[in-house]
């Protein structure tokens, strides 16, 4: 990490800003049109249509912000969001070269204020491509733009001077204090190391700065599959301030059976900033899903919430109704739906990956 500027005196926690719950009101969804064959191999257009499905959902409710590469990519997303039936009146185009389409991980995430204006601003975390990949220069820069454009102030994410490095799908966060996050995305000393040398205390501490919370849950680890190493998004998810879902495998002789159980042990520890116990709901896990030789990591828990609804990845899978049904009883103030997701699942993430929201 490079040693660029110094910690402000003053963090968001300092100012009172926190990140806000993803059900909470949004002005805005933040994704990023598809362009990378290799994250999707000989499906690139077969995705278009997906997000073309993506948008759709989410633009009765709000707005959607869209990165795209130039006015020639522009021109081909509202071709194709035209012809889905998507409302591209409600797509604001932003051109920004990226390198993926992963706007959970790079896009900016933001913290809100309440205060009369009910202010928002954004924290710069600095994405390194998962410290596994070495094209993310152009996704760094994703949150100084955002910033740009919307006129929001931009918080340097530092600790002791060099950059922080977080991804939105390694967190989640209940609006209350209380953040979900895992041992294996953000403290295995090995392997994809984001912050090489900071321990637990250190990384909670820093996300106290920066993202308003008092309260930091560790879990065990992920599905296999998962290229980031364990992302919280497709394995616990809160669905109110005291409500989480998590995935559990039911399969003995499944892989994921022994690493979920890990898990299920540990959520039992689960305090909220209260002091209390949260409810705690299983999601099933769909059957596996292979690509090439390589499992995928296929998951119910990488749901989105936006405005109009809960979009839920389906998987052609007895498990997709279950899933549905569940997070229907759950969640009952908008519809959940599900959406298509064998396709884009063969990126190694699905709906939560892609999209960032914009809090109101």
């Amino acid at each position: 990490m490079s040693k660029k500027k110094s910690e402000s005196p003053q963090t968001p926690a300092e100012l009172g800003f926190s990140m806000p719950a993803e059900w909470e009101k949004h002005e805005a969804t933040w994704l990023v049109w598809p362009h990378n064959p290799t994250d999707w191999p000989d499906k690139l257009d077969t995705i278009r249509w997906v997000y073309s499905e993506i948008v759709r959902k989410i633009a009765p409710g709000e707005i959607v912000r869209m990165l795209v590469n130039s006015k020639a990519e522009k021109r081909l997303a509202r071709r194709f969001l035209n012809r889905a039936g998507a409302d591209s009146g409600r797509v604001q185009f932003v051109i920004h070269p990226t390198n993926r389409g992963w706007t959970r991980d790079s896009g900016p995430i933001f913290v809100r204020r309440r205060n009369r204006k009910s202010e928002t601003a954004i924290v710069h975390f600095h994405f390194n491509a998962w410290a596994k990949y070495d094209d993310w220069q152009k996704d760094r820069r994703v949150p100084e733009t955002a910033a740009r454009a919307l006129h929001k102030r931009l918080f340097n994410a530092v600790f002791e001077g060099r950059d922080f490095v977080l991804e939105g799908g390694g967190i989640d966060v209940n609006g209350r204090g209380t953040l979900l996050t895992t041992e294996e995305c953000y403290l295995d000393p090995k392997v994809q190391v984001r912050n090489p040398g900071l321990g637990q205390q250190a990384f909670e501490e820093t996300l106290k700065k920066y993202l308003g919370v008092t309260n930091v849950f560790w879990l065990v680890a992920g599905p296999v599959g998962d290229d980031t190493h364990g992302h919280i998004d497709d394995i616990c998810r809160f669905v109110n301030p005291t409500t989480v879902v998590l995935i559990r495998e039911t399969n003995k002789k499944d892989v994921n059976n022994r690493p979920l159980a890990e898990n299920w042990e540990r959520i039992q520890e689960l305090r909220l900033e209260d002091g209390s116990r949260p409810e705690v709901v299983a999601l099933p896990m769909p059957a596996p899903l292979y690509f090439d030789g390589y499992r995928l990591p296929a998951s119910y828990a990488n749901f989105y919430i936006c405005n109009a609804a809960v979009l839920v990845p389906t998987f052609n899978d007895p498990n997709d109704r279950i899933a549905l049904g569940i997070l229907s009883e759950l969640i009952e103030d908008r519809p959940v739906l599900g959406i298509h997701a064998v396709d884009l699942v063969l990126g190694f993430g699905t709906l939560h990956c892609l999209t960032q929201q914009q809090p109101a």
